[in-house]
Protein backbone atom coordinates (compact mmCIF):
# COMPACT_ATOMS: atom_id res chain seq x y z
CA UNK A 1 0.00 0.00 0.00
CA UNK A 2 2.70 2.27 0.93
CA UNK A 3 4.78 1.72 -2.40
CA UNK A 4 1.57 2.22 -4.38
CA UNK A 5 1.46 5.80 -2.96
CA UNK A 6 4.80 6.23 -3.02
CA UNK A 7 4.59 5.50 -6.86
CA UNK A 8 1.70 7.55 -7.30
CA UNK A 9 3.66 10.96 -5.25
CA UNK A 10 6.70 10.16 -7.59
CA UNK A 11 4.04 10.41 -10.99
CA UNK A 12 2.57 13.45 -10.24
CA UNK A 13 6.00 15.22 -9.03
CA UNK A 14 7.19 13.83 -12.76
CA UNK A 15 4.07 15.45 -14.22
CA UNK A 16 4.46 18.88 -12.32
CA UNK A 17 8.12 18.81 -13.21
CA UNK A 18 6.86 17.98 -17.24
CA UNK A 19 4.84 20.76 -16.89
CA UNK A 20 6.95 23.46 -14.82
CA UNK A 21 9.90 22.61 -17.71
CA UNK A 22 7.32 23.31 -20.38
CA UNK A 23 6.18 26.55 -19.06
CA UNK A 24 9.57 27.82 -18.93
CA UNK A 25 10.71 27.14 -22.19
CA UNK A 26 7.46 28.65 -23.58
CA UNK A 27 7.84 32.00 -21.64
CA UNK A 28 12.22 31.76 -22.78
CA UNK A 29 10.68 31.53 -25.95
CA UNK A 30 8.30 34.27 -25.92
CA UNK A 31 10.91 36.59 -24.65
CA UNK A 32 13.66 35.68 -27.12
CA UNK A 33 11.23 36.15 -30.07
CA UNK A 34 10.05 39.45 -28.52
CA UNK A 35 13.66 40.53 -28.79
CA UNK A 36 14.48 39.32 -32.08
CA UNK A 37 12.63 42.08 -33.49
CA UNK A 38 13.60 45.21 -32.34
CA UNK A 39 16.73 47.03 -34.36
CA UNK A 40 18.91 49.58 -33.44
CA UNK A 41 20.38 52.78 -35.76
CA UNK A 42 24.03 53.23 -35.92
CA UNK A 43 26.81 54.97 -37.85
CA UNK A 44 27.51 53.14 -41.45
CA UNK A 45 30.81 54.79 -41.52
CA UNK A 46 32.78 57.41 -39.49
CA UNK A 47 30.75 60.45 -39.27
CA UNK A 48 32.45 63.90 -38.27
CA UNK A 49 30.73 66.93 -36.62
CA UNK A 50 29.01 69.34 -39.21
CA UNK A 51 27.90 66.08 -41.39
CA UNK A 52 23.90 66.18 -42.18
CA UNK A 53 22.88 62.77 -42.51
CA UNK A 54 21.68 61.30 -45.00
CA UNK A 55 20.05 58.18 -45.97
CA UNK A 56 23.59 55.89 -46.63
CA UNK A 57 24.89 57.22 -43.41
CA UNK A 58 23.52 54.95 -41.02
CA UNK A 59 22.00 51.69 -40.90
CA UNK A 60 20.12 49.50 -38.81
CA UNK A 61 21.01 46.55 -36.86
CA UNK A 62 19.88 43.95 -34.71
CA UNK A 63 19.34 44.44 -30.79
CA UNK A 64 18.49 42.09 -28.29
CA UNK A 65 17.44 43.52 -24.81
CA UNK A 66 17.19 46.93 -23.93
CA UNK A 67 17.94 49.96 -26.10
CA UNK A 68 20.06 52.26 -25.17
CA UNK A 69 18.81 55.96 -23.95
CA UNK A 70 18.21 58.34 -26.83
CA UNK A 71 18.62 55.62 -29.16
CA UNK A 72 16.40 55.36 -33.11
CA UNK A 73 14.58 52.52 -34.40
CA UNK A 74 14.09 54.00 -37.05
CA UNK A 75 16.56 55.98 -39.80
CA UNK A 76 13.80 58.63 -41.15
CA UNK A 77 13.85 59.46 -37.67
CA UNK A 78 17.58 60.80 -38.12
CA UNK A 79 18.29 61.59 -41.80
CA UNK A 80 18.52 65.28 -42.05
CA UNK A 81 19.51 65.88 -38.63
CA UNK A 82 23.07 67.75 -38.14
CA UNK A 83 26.10 65.13 -36.25
CA UNK A 84 27.75 67.56 -33.64
CA UNK A 85 29.57 64.84 -31.56
CA UNK A 86 32.17 62.56 -33.89
CA UNK A 87 30.53 59.08 -34.13
CA UNK A 88 32.49 55.98 -35.25
CA UNK A 89 31.84 52.93 -37.66
CA UNK A 90 28.42 50.92 -35.89
CA UNK A 91 28.41 53.51 -33.16
CA UNK A 92 24.78 53.96 -31.78
CA UNK A 93 22.90 56.85 -33.34
CA UNK A 94 21.78 58.73 -30.17
CA UNK A 95 19.82 61.79 -29.32
CA UNK A 96 23.18 63.91 -27.64
CA UNK A 97 25.49 63.11 -31.15
CA UNK A 98 22.52 65.15 -32.98
CA UNK A 99 21.59 68.55 -33.65
CA UNK A 100 17.66 69.17 -35.31
CA UNK A 101 15.12 71.94 -36.09
CA UNK A 102 13.58 70.75 -32.94
CA UNK A 103 16.22 70.27 -30.01
CA UNK A 104 20.58 70.20 -29.86
CA UNK A 105 21.79 67.40 -28.37
CA UNK A 106 18.92 66.13 -26.37
CA UNK A 107 19.17 69.94 -24.48
CA UNK A 108 15.44 70.65 -25.45
CA UNK A 109 16.70 74.25 -27.40
CA UNK A 110 15.15 74.37 -30.99
CA UNK A 111 16.83 76.50 -33.69
CA UNK A 112 16.60 80.24 -33.37
CA UNK A 113 16.15 79.93 -29.42
CA UNK A 114 18.79 79.93 -26.77
CA UNK A 115 19.82 78.72 -23.62
CA UNK A 116 20.29 81.71 -20.62
CA UNK A 117 20.96 80.58 -17.12
CA UNK A 118 20.60 83.67 -14.39
CA UNK A 119 21.35 83.74 -11.08
CA UNK A 120 17.81 84.17 -9.14
CA UNK A 121 17.37 85.92 -5.75
CA UNK A 122 14.54 86.38 -3.68
CA UNK A 123 12.61 83.32 -4.89
CA UNK A 124 13.44 80.85 -2.73
CA UNK A 125 9.68 79.84 -2.36
CA UNK A 126 9.22 79.98 -6.20
CA UNK A 127 12.21 77.79 -6.90
CA UNK A 128 10.65 74.84 -4.59
CA UNK A 129 7.98 74.73 -7.02
CA UNK A 130 9.87 75.17 -10.31
CA UNK A 131 10.12 71.92 -12.62
CA UNK A 132 11.32 71.78 -15.83
CA UNK A 133 9.13 72.54 -18.73
CA UNK A 134 7.16 75.29 -16.76
CA UNK A 135 6.37 79.00 -17.44
CA UNK A 136 7.95 82.18 -15.42
CA UNK A 137 8.14 86.17 -15.87
CA UNK A 138 11.52 87.89 -15.04
CA UNK A 139 11.24 90.40 -12.71
CA UNK A 140 14.28 93.14 -12.53
CA UNK A 141 14.91 95.03 -9.12
CA UNK A 142 17.43 97.65 -9.16
CA UNK A 143 18.36 100.34 -6.83
CA UNK A 144 17.97 98.27 -3.35
CA UNK A 145 20.17 100.41 -1.22
CA UNK A 146 20.72 103.73 0.87
CA UNK A 147 17.66 104.96 -0.82
CA UNK A 148 15.20 102.42 -0.35
CA UNK A 149 12.34 104.65 -1.75
CA UNK A 150 13.89 104.52 -4.80
CA UNK A 151 13.97 100.53 -5.20
CA UNK A 152 12.60 100.07 -8.87
CA UNK A 153 11.28 97.16 -9.82
CA UNK A 154 10.20 95.83 -13.66
CA UNK A 155 8.77 92.80 -15.75
CA UNK A 156 10.84 92.74 -18.23
CA UNK A 157 10.10 89.51 -19.47
CA UNK A 158 7.09 86.96 -19.55
CA UNK A 159 5.99 83.21 -20.66
CA UNK A 160 9.76 82.18 -20.57
CA UNK A 161 10.12 78.50 -20.35
CA UNK A 162 11.99 76.95 -17.44
CA UNK A 163 14.88 74.45 -18.87
CA UNK A 164 16.63 73.31 -15.55
CA UNK A 165 16.86 74.55 -12.38
CA UNK A 166 20.37 74.45 -10.21
CA UNK A 167 19.36 74.54 -6.81
CA UNK A 168 22.59 74.58 -5.36
CA UNK A 169 24.26 78.27 -4.76
CA UNK A 170 26.77 79.49 -7.05
CA UNK A 171 28.59 82.77 -7.29
CA UNK A 172 27.18 85.60 -9.76
CA UNK A 173 28.79 88.34 -11.40
CA UNK A 174 27.78 90.44 -8.30
CA UNK A 175 29.54 88.13 -5.71
CA UNK A 176 26.54 86.83 -4.76
CA UNK A 177 25.92 83.29 -3.60
CA UNK A 178 22.60 82.20 -5.79
CA UNK A 179 20.82 79.66 -7.30
CA UNK A 180 20.89 79.30 -11.05
CA UNK A 181 17.65 78.97 -13.42
CA UNK A 182 18.62 78.18 -17.08
CA UNK A 183 15.45 79.62 -18.99
CA UNK A 184 14.57 78.96 -23.22
CA UNK A 185 14.73 82.85 -24.90
CA UNK A 186 14.63 84.26 -28.09
CA UNK A 187 18.14 85.84 -29.13
CA UNK A 188 16.56 89.41 -27.97
CA UNK A 189 15.87 88.13 -24.93
CA UNK A 190 18.57 86.47 -23.96
CA UNK A 191 20.09 89.81 -24.02
CA UNK A 192 17.84 91.16 -21.63
CA UNK A 193 18.67 88.36 -19.45
CA UNK A 194 22.22 88.77 -19.56
CA UNK A 195 22.32 92.33 -19.21
CA UNK A 196 19.23 91.70 -15.98
CA UNK A 197 21.95 88.91 -14.60
CA UNK A 198 24.81 90.75 -14.59
CA UNK A 199 23.30 94.67 -13.40
CA UNK A 200 20.39 93.70 -11.22
CA UNK A 201 18.46 91.36 -9.07
CA UNK A 202 16.62 89.32 -10.98
CA UNK A 203 13.30 87.17 -9.56
CA UNK A 204 10.88 84.51 -11.00
CA UNK A 205 7.10 84.54 -10.97
CA UNK A 206 5.57 81.09 -11.59
CA UNK A 207 2.90 81.43 -14.52
CA UNK A 208 0.11 78.92 -15.12
CA UNK A 209 1.48 76.66 -18.02
CA UNK A 210 -2.27 77.43 -19.59
CA UNK A 211 -1.76 81.32 -19.21
CA UNK A 212 -0.78 82.63 -22.69
CA UNK A 213 -1.90 86.53 -21.45
CA UNK A 214 0.58 89.31 -21.21
CA UNK A 215 0.45 93.02 -20.22
CA UNK A 216 1.82 96.55 -20.69
CA UNK A 217 5.05 96.54 -18.51
CA UNK A 218 6.00 99.79 -16.48
CA UNK A 219 8.21 100.07 -13.76
CA UNK A 220 7.08 100.46 -9.93
CA UNK A 221 9.08 102.15 -7.26
CA UNK A 222 9.03 101.60 -3.56
CA UNK A 223 8.33 105.31 -3.50
CA UNK A 224 5.19 105.27 -5.08
CA UNK A 225 3.93 102.69 -3.86
CA UNK A 226 4.31 104.67 -0.14
CA UNK A 227 2.79 107.49 -1.07
CA UNK A 228 -0.04 105.46 -3.06
CA UNK A 229 -0.53 104.24 0.09
CA UNK A 230 -0.67 107.47 1.90
CA UNK A 231 -3.18 108.65 -0.29
CA UNK A 232 -5.42 105.91 0.06
CA UNK A 233 -5.14 106.49 3.79
CA UNK A 234 -5.68 110.08 3.93
CA UNK A 235 -8.74 109.62 1.69
CA UNK A 236 -10.51 107.74 4.21
CA UNK A 237 -10.14 109.62 7.03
Amino acid sequence: MKKNNLGKLLGVALVVAIISTGLFYMLFAMKANSQTGATLVVAAKALKPGTILAAGDVKTIPWQGALPKGAYQNTKAVVGSTVFDTMAEEEPVLTTRLASGVSAGGAGVPAGMRAVSVHVTDSTGVMGLLRGGQKVDIQVVIGRGTKPEATEVLTALENLTVLSITPQAEQGSQGQNLPVVTLLAKPSEADILALADSGARVRLTLRNPLDEATRNRGSVTLGSIMRGARSEVAETR
